[in-house]
């Protein structure tokens, strides 16, 4: 399948929100001064609410709490809710995402792989965990008791959806080396085809979001992870489903209008790196209120990766209990992190 692309107007306001992207994109490398456990609970946080707002668009009741409370005993493997179930397993591919992403290219077979990551603790999906749908799995529209009355959008036949999807991961693959799109528009074409297709009997929605997230992270932008985009779709999900549903019932059409899904998606997008600056903004003004010595010791621990009281006497020429008292409130508010007891006793960023 080779994508018709011409039908892609790349308007001043792409350009502008792809450029803004790119911007951010670019001096994410120059946050490094936050610490590593900031940065981790930024991480955190953002991961909970992609779960949670990734699987409550499709139907989930499971709250933010909840879910981090789920995540924490995640060990147990044994979930009694649908709800748990699709939580626990949306956590699992996303962290395989989150520390794989440069090993894990778009293949049908990773592609496979993480829909059964995702499946991985519904009981009632076991049967088609990782294969292509078997029956027609058509958008449907459903009143308050829960009956079909309606069939909102018609997706790809299970005969044609092995063909389509080979045709779309090869088309991808093809674009990102050739450059013949910017990354970001590839990544937008690959999703809402892939949405189109909806290749498995269920879990579309999701797979679709952890692999938007593959996508972007192997394209370079590093910050994804520390700033849900999920959490974005939930809070626009009208806007979410009335562009891709524009885009959708055109793309087998001469000329596919694709117009109304690139820009929400970009705007998606950008509303997500918005949430992400405000977040380092609060960060970087609670950096600031710090004393000079605090930041002096953060700086030095930054140079030195890990430093003693000793080498801390040395090197800022302040006393032992000023020291003292600077350190422990570091390691209260997560600046620093203390490493053994007694005079082996170290500090670190992480």
């Amino acid at each position: 399948m080779s994508l018709n692309t011409a039908t892609l107007t790349i308007t001043p306001e792409i350009l502008a929100l792809i450029a803004e992207l790119d911007e951010f994109k670019g001096a994410w490398r120059a946050l490094g001064t936050l610490a590593p456990e900031r940065l981790s609970a930024l991480r955190r946080v953002a991961t909970i609410e992609s779960i949670g707002s990734s699987t409550r668009i499709e139907g989930s009741r499971l709250t933010d709490s909840e879910v981090a409370d789920l995540l924490g005993r995640l060990e147990i493997k044994k979930f009694d809710t649908r709800d748990e179930q699709e939580v626990a397993g949306y956590a699992e591919a996303m962290e395989t995402i989150f520390a794989h992403a440069d090993a894990i290219e778009l293949t049908e077979n990773h592609i496979r792989q993480l829909h059964c990551d995702l499946l991985r603790y519904s009981a009632k999906d076991e049967r088609h965990r990782g294969e292509y749908k078997t029956t027609h799995n058509h958008v449907s529209a459903f009143d308050a008791e829960g009956r079909e009355i309606g069939v909102v959008f018609e997706t790809a036949t299970p005969f044609e959806t092995p063909r389509r999807m080979a045709e779309l991961v090869s088309w991808t693959r093809d674009a990102l080396e050739e450059n013949a799109l910017h990354p970001i528009l590839i990544a937008a074409l690959f999703t809402v085809v892939f949405l189109e297709i909806h290749p498995f009997q269920d879990g579309n929605g999701r797979l679709s979001r952890v692999l938007t997230t593959l996508l972007l992270l192997r394209s370079g932008y590093a910050y994804v992870p520390f700033s849900s985009l999920e959490s974005v779709i939930e809070q626009s999900k009208e806007g979410y489903y009335l562009a891709l549903r524009a885009t959708q019932t055109t793309i087998r059409k001469d000329a596919p209008d694709w117009q109304p899904w690139v820009v929400y998606f970009l705007r998606a997008l950008q509303k997500q790196k918005q949430r992400l600056e405000a977040k380092i903004q609060r960060e970087r003004i609670l950096i600031e209120s710090l004393p000079d010595l605090s930041v002096q010791i953060l700086e030095l621990a930054k140079a030195h990766g890990h430093l003693s009281i000793g080498q801390l006497l040395h090197l800022t020429g302040a006393n032992r209990n000023t020291i003292k008292k600077h350190l422990r409130m570091l390691v209260k508010d997560h600046h620093l992190v203390q490493h053994g007891k007694g005079k082996g006793t170290w500090y670190g960023r992480g």
